[in-house]
């Protein structure tokens, strides 16, 4: 297993604590989060990006769905 991978596993769980909260505390912007910060995790995780290469893929494919 790769560091990058690694990484993206525990950017996984991180996102999924982030959206925990955000559903406890009723903010959204904090589960948004969450759920982008898992997207960027799962990109490194089964592709094994390195981190910024895994946002910018992220937030391109969020770009898309918003513009449809």
């Amino acid at each position: 297993m790769t560091s990058d991978r690694v990484f993206g596993a525990w950017c996984q769980l991180k996102g999924k604590v982030k959206e925990q909260w955000g559903k406890l505390t009723g903010d959204a912007r904090r589960q948004i989060e969450g759920h982008a910060e898992q997207l960027v995790g799962k990109l490194q995780g089964h592709y094994g990006l390195p981190r910024e290469v895994a946002q910018r893929r992220g937030q391109e494919f969020r770009r898309r769905l918003r513009s449809q």
